[in-house]
């Protein structure tokens, strides 16, 4: 076993005349979660699908657990547990059939009364999955993700729909099984949730990765400096980007007779890096905010 457990390099793949995924080179060690991110259309889901071996790449080097995805029997996809942005079950099951249905397709399952607890349908074992809710479905998803004990757990936009209680629950799901070795890949638009659950980072806009690393590292090194804000003398809220804060806030002191108003110093947050490698925030929305 070598230590990656995905070694991508130079992936490419087109549709037609668009370039969806343009040159991409990722790295993840076993047992890590690895965060990608992206805004729509960056390239993510057809990335995920490829490792997948779902889709036919144009390009590029692809090894996932020691197996080009293309080529793979079903021995390597039994190691593997994917959650489509689709829901796949069927409506008429209900939860406990439909996860005892799965179980069966693994040579090692989990136990399905134990997966069916683990993502919180424990009350909903015996009800028809045409009558769950949004949320509870792609919770139903999670659960067929997880059933066969994955080395490698593909997720692509897992907790859409979830609420805020199911989320945190998943989020304890997803740092339990990489506790016990589960080398996970996930593909999110909650930026808090990838802060919150990612060892590593990789952020994809125009089908190339733009940056990758730890979270902290990130804001660290791509944030640019610290935002001061005040009030002005007449009620104005003012603030400035500033790489010397310290320096800001003695110039400030200058001005005002006593304590400064509305005083505020922030950090870069990793939405900040965020939005400016994607290009969703140019100069003048930074002097805004």
């Amino acid at each position: 076993m070598t230590a990656l457990a995905v070694d991508v390099r130079g992936l490419r793949k087109r549709y037609g005349g668009v370039t969806a995924v343009d040159g991409v080179d990722l790295r993840i060690r076993h047992g890590e979660v690895f965060g990608i991110l992206g805004p729509n259309g960056a390239g993510k889901s057809t990335t995920v699908e490829i490792l997948q071996g779902h889709r036919d790449r144009d390009g590029g080097e692809v090894t996932v657990l020691g197996a080009d995805p293309a080529t793979a029997g079903r021995a390597w996809r039994s190691r593997v547990g994917i959650v489509w942005q689709d829901e796949s079950a069927p409506a008429e099951l209900t939860v406990r059939e439909t996860v005892d249905h799965f179980a069966r397709y693994y040579p090692n399952p989990r136990d399905p009364e134990e997966v069916i607890a683990l993502v919180g349908l424990e009350g909903k074992a015996s009800a028809r999955i045409k009558g769950l809710s949004g949320g509870q479905r792609r919770r139903l998803d999670v659960a067929l993700g997880v059933i066969g004990g994955p080395e490698l757990l593909l997720l692509d936009e897992p907790t859409t729909g979830f609420d805020p209680a199911a989320r945190r629950q998943f989020w304890e799901l997803i740092r339990r099984l990489a506790t016990e070795g589960t080398t996970i890949v996930l593909t999110t638009h909650y930026l808090e949730e990838a802060e919150a659950l990612a060892d590593r980072l990789a952020v994809i806009a125009g089908g190339r990765v733009v940056a990758e690393g730890e979270p902290a590292a990130l804001r660290q090194s791509l944030g640019t400096g610290a935002t001061v804000e005040w009030v002005e003398p007449d009620g104005a809220p003012r603030s400035v980007r500033t790489e010397t804060p310290t320096r800001t806030v003695a110039e400030l002191m200058h001005r005002f007779d006593g304590e400064i108003p509305g005083l505020r110093i922030g950090r870069p947050t990793l939405e900040d890096v965020y939005l400016r490698l994607t290009g969703r925030l140019d100069p003048q929305q930074e002097e805004a905010r």
